[in-house]
């Protein structure tokens, strides 16, 4: 069975060099992207049988992979693209 790897490079291609810039120079969003890169080669290597782990601790990674997908692309949106909240209504 082929297993994909979702990097973060490969999710956002286009903002190749931001992932890089915000790496060098933002530490938080540096710990963000390795946890998410980390996250992601364990959930390859279970799913791949090197590592075992029952089936709904496995959905619960996966979401949790989910879910530092979206502070990463949240943090590498346009600030245009970023809604401070007071539009809703």
């Amino acid at each position: 069975m082929h297993i994909d790897h979702h990097p973060l490079v490969h999710d956002f291609p286009e903002q190749r060099a931001e992932l890089h810039d915000l790496r060098q120079a933002d530490p938080d969003f540096a710990r963000l992207a390795d946890e998410y890169e980390s996250l992601d080669k364990r959930i390859c290597r279970i799913e791949e049988g090197i590592e075992l782990l029952a089936d709904d601790a496995l959905a619960l990674l996966k979401r949790e992979r989910v879910d530092l997908k979206d502070q990463v692309a949240t943090r590498l949106a346009p600030p245009a693209a970023q809604c401070c909240g007071c539009c809703k209504g």
